[in-house]
C-alpha cells in the first residue's frame, strides 16, 4: 500500500468527545461544586509571585493526588466518597490541560474510537467507580458471547468460550485444556501478553500475572492452586454484592456510550475545583514533623501546596526526577522501570472490504483477534470496535483498532504515521481483509512513545526497592501510585486505587491521634 494511497480525513481531531457536553451539562447541574477550604493568597501581578520569587499562592490539604489519570483521579474519588471523615480536603494536580492520562475518546464523522486503552474488564471495583461517578445509565458491556480470535498459522482461530469448546481448539496440549477449563468456570487464565507489548522472556510472572502465580504457589501448580481456590470459594463464601451494581453476564469488556473518556472527565466534574489542571510540580520538600510542601508552576503563578500526605500517581521516570533531591536510592529504583513504544491505530472499511469467511451471519462479530509474535505479523493484535460497543461507525463501516509496537519492535518511533497504517493494513490484508480491497479511512494514528511499564525480572524487586528507602529516608505519609504499582489494565487501576485510599485514610487516622 503506498503511502500516497492512504485517505486521511483533514478535518480537526477532537480530543474530548462533543458528545459529553450534554452530559457534563447535566452534571454540572446536579453537583455543588466543592472548593478546598483553606487559605488561598491571591496570586500578584503578571509574574506570578513577588520580587523574590516567593510564591503568590498557598494551600494547606489533607492530600495531594499527584497526576489527572484514571488512577490519580479515582484515588481522589475513592477518598471523597468512602473515606471523608478522614480526608477531607483533597487536591489532585495535572500538569497537562486535560484528565484521563493515556485515555482519550476522539469523535467524528459519525466515528468513536479509543487512542488509548479500549475497554475494561467490569469488576466491582470499575462498576462502583462508574455508578459513583454518575455513569451507571452509560455503562456498555460488549456481547459475553462474542468470539475472540488469535491468529495461527495464517488463520483466524476461535478462543474456547465455554467448557464444551476446549476439546476440538487444535492449539491447546492436554494440559491447556485442562487450564483453559479452569478459566471457564471462573478461574481466569493471565492476559495476552499483547496487554503489556512485551518481551514474553522478560516478564515477571509474579509481577506481571500475580494472581496466578499466587495460584501456583498456593497449590504447587496453577491447576493444584485452582482447585484449592475452589475449594476455598466453598468454604468461604464472597460477602454479598452490592445489589446497586450492574451485574455482567459472563466474561466480558465495557466501557461508556461516549467511550472511555467519560470516566475520567465526570470524576474531574465532581470533584469540582479540586481538580488542578496545568499544574506542574516542580519540587517536594519534607516539612518539620510529618507532612510535606510542594511547589507547583502555574498559570496564576507559582503556588505552595503544604499536605499531610502526597500520592504519586505519574509515571515512574517522573516520580524518579522528583524524588531524586529526597532519596537517590528511591529515585534510581523507579528509573529501572521500562516503558516501550506503542501505536494505536483506528482505521475503517466498509462492509464488503472483509473476507466471507471471517464473517458471522454476513457481519463482523466479535471481541476482536490476537497475533503472536511467532506468526510473522507486526501489528500486535486487532479489536473490533464497532463490533464490540454500539454507535462506534455509520451504518456499513467497520472501525477496527490495531495495536503495534512493544518492547521487541521500537522501530516504530522512526516511522511515519503513514506507514504505521501501512503496516497494520498489509497485516489484516494476510488474514481478515480481502487483498483487493479499496485502502482504508485512517481515523487516528497515535503514538506512545513510552505506553506501559514493563513487568519484566525484578520489577517487585525495584518497586519495594524504592518503597524501603522512602520508609528508611522518614518520608512516611508519601506514597507510591499509577500503573507500575498496580498493574496496566483499566480494572487494576481502579483496584489499586481504592487500595490506596484506604492506605491514605489509615495513615491519616493515625496521624490525627498521634
Amino acid at each position: 500500500m503506498s503511502a500516497a494511497a492512504i485517505s486521511i480525513s483533514t478535518k480537526p481531531p477532537c480530543p474530548i468527545s462533543p458528545g459529553l457536553e450534554g452530559f457534563r451539562r447535566r452534571l454540572l447541574r446536579q453537583l455543588v461544586r466543592c472548593s478546598v477550604t483553606s487559605e488561598v493568597v491571591v496570586p500578584m501581578g503578571r509574574g506570578g509571585g513577588d520580587s523574590d520569587g516567593s510564591p503568590a499562592g498557598r494551600i494547606s490539604v489533607d492530600c495531594v493526588v499527584v497526576g489527572g489519570g484514571i488512577n490519580g483521579l479515582c484515588t481522589a474519588q475513592a477518598l471523597a466518597t468512602r473515606h471523608a471523615s478522614a480526608v477531607s480536603e483533597i487536591l489532585v494536580t495535572e500538569a497537562r490541560d486535560r484528565v484521563g492520562g493515556n485515555i482519550i475518546t476522539m469523535e467524528r464523522d459519525g466515528y468513536l474510537w479509543e487512542e488509548g486503552p479500549n475497554s475494561f474488564q467490569p469488576s466491582d471495583a470499575v462498576l462502583s467507580m462508574a455508578v459513583d461517578s454518575g455513569l451507571k445509565d452509560d455503562l456498555v458491556l460488549g456481547d459475553p458471547n462474542a468470539p475472540r480470535f488469535v491468529l495461527w498459522n495464517g488463520k483466524l482461530l476461535p478462543v474456547p468460550s465455554k467448557p464444551t469448546d476446549i476439546p476440538f481448539f487444535e492449539l491447546l496440549s492436554f494440559g491447556g485444556k485442562l487450564r483453559a477449563g479452569f478459566g471457564a468456570i471462573g478461574i481466569r487464565p493471565p492476559p495476552p501478553v499483547c496487554v503489556y507489548a512485551g518481551d514474553p522472556s522478560k516478564l515477571s510472572m509474579k509481577a506481571a500475572f500475580g494472581r496466578v502465580w499466587r495460584l501456583e504457589q498456593s497449590g504447587g501448580s496453577i491447576i493444584g492452586g485452582t482447585l484449592k481456590a475452589l475449594q476455598e470459594r466453598n468454604k468461604n463464601p464472597k460477602p454479598s454484592r452490592d445489589p446497586s451494581l450492574p451485574k455482567p453476564k459472563g466474561q466480558t469488556v465495557g466501557s461508556f456510550m461516549k467511550g472511555l473518556s467519560m470516566l475520567p472527565n465526570a470524576i474531574s466534574l465532581r470533584l469540582g475545583n479540586k481538580v488542578k489542571l496545568s499544574w506542574n510540580l516542580t519540587s517536594i520538600k519534607k516539612r518539620d514533623g510529618l507532612g510535606y510542601t510542594l511547589m507547583y508552576e502555574t498559570q496564576e503563578g507559582l503556588v505552595s501546596v503544604d499536605t499531610k500526605t502526597v500520592v504519586l500517581t505519574i509515571p515512574s521516570y517522573a516520580a524518579s526526577s522528583l524524588l531524586h533531591p529526597l532519596s537517590n536510592v528511591a529515585a534510581d529504583s523507579l528509573s529501572k522501570f521500562y516503558y516501550p513504544p506503542v501505536a494505536a491505530v483506528s482505521i475503517s472499511y466498509p462492509q464488503e472490504a472483509f473476507r466471507r469467511e471471517c464473517l458471522i451471519d454476513g457481519e463482523l462479530k466479535g471481541f476482536g483477534q490476537l497475533h503472536p509474535r511467532s506468526q510473522g505479523v507486526e501489528t500486535l493484535g486487532t479489536i473490533y470496535s464497532s463490533s464490540l460497543f454500539p454507535n462506534r461507525a455509520p451504518p456499513g463501516r467497520v472501525l477496527l483498532l490495531s495495536y503495534i509496537g512493544g518492547s521487541t519492535n521500537t522501530v516504530i518511533l522512526s516511522k511515519k504515521e503513514s506507514d504505521l497504517v501501512e503496516d497494520v493494513d498489509r497485516d489484516l490484508r494476510k488474514m481478515l481483509i480481502n487483498p483487493a480491497a479499496k485502502e482504508p479511512l485512517v481515523l487516528g494514528v497515535r503514538v506512545w512513545p513510552r505506553a506501559i511499564p514493563q513487568f519484566l525480572i525484578g520489577h517487585l524487586d525495584h518497586l519495594e526497592a524504592a518503597r524501603g528507602a522512602l520508609r528508611k529516608g522518614g518520608f512516611e505519609g508519601l506514597f507510591l501510585g499509577g500503573n507500575y504499582v498496580t498493574g496496566v489494565a483499566l480494572g487494576r487501576c481502579v483496584e489499586g486505587a481504592y487500595e490506596t485510599a484506604e492506605v491514605v485514610s489509615k495513615f491519616l487516622s493515625k496521624y490525627a491521634y498521634s
